[in-house]
């Protein structure tokens, strides 16, 4: 009974929380749940992130809608605090490119870099197996966020399988202890085959990489 209500409607029942402590060292603790993040609809959701742009705070996730076939979708809201909304969800992307319906339709792992005068977002696509890729939205850093018109999403993905990377996925940034490189840490395989499904597949490694840039200043992944 437990493992049919945690697959109802074919997905698994995440649910994004909010985790808070008033330590000054947040790694001594302790944490207290402070409850769940209402999105606006209580279907599957995960893989939340937060950035501030312009004094402004923003959260971003990945959820179903059950109007829209697929897994998941990618959205943005205003944040009045940091365990409430501001404003109604905004869809920024759905899976629609050939590379992003790829054994599940799925948009997911949003992360966020903000350089060269554009908000950049990349998100993962497709199953986690060696078809798991990202693909990347951008906006002028001066546009309105909550717009779906001020983001360009890319035809392609920017980082997929290669000859010694598989599945290739759900990223975040940071920075090189000097400050001044750009890394990208995300999780992949080293090898392509997987029996059984690939969700329940120990073997998605971690991996750094650094983020070079190109004459637009858009982000280039695969060097």
């Amino acid at each position: 009974a437990a493992r049919s209500r945690e697959i109802r409607d074919g997905l698994f029942q995440h649910r994004i929380y909010i985790l808070t402590t008033s330590a000054s060292n947040p790694l001594e603790g302790p944490w207290e749940i402070a409850g769940r993040m209402e999105t606006g609809r209580d279907t599957f959701c995960l893989d939340a992130t937060t950035f501030q742009h312009r004094g402004r705070d923003y959260f971003v996730w990945a959820q179903k809608d059950a109007a829209i076939p697929g897994n998941s979708n990618l959205y943005i809201a205003p944040m009045s605090s940091p365990t409430r909304l501001a404003g109604e969800a905004v869809m920024l992307s759905r899976p629609e490119h050939d590379w992003e319906v790829q054994g599940f339709l799925v948009n997911e792992g949003p992360a966020v870099l903000v350089r060269n005068g554009k908000v950049l977002l990349t998100y993962s696509a497709s199953a986690t197996d060696h078809r798991y890729c990202m693909g990347l939205l951008h906006a002028d850093e001066s546009a309105d966020l909550l717009r779906p018109e001020s983001w360009s999403k890319s035809a392609r993905p920017v980082l997929r399988t290669s000859e010694t990377l598989y599945g290739p996925g759900h990223n975040s940034f940071t920075v090189s202890a000097d400050g001044r490189q750009d890394l990208m840490v995300f999780h992949a395989r080293d090898y392509a085959d997987i029996t059984g499904d690939p969700l329940w597949n120990p073997d998605r490694h971690t991996f750094v990489r650094a983020v070079g840039w190109d004459e637009r200043g858009m982000p280039l992944f695969t060097r």
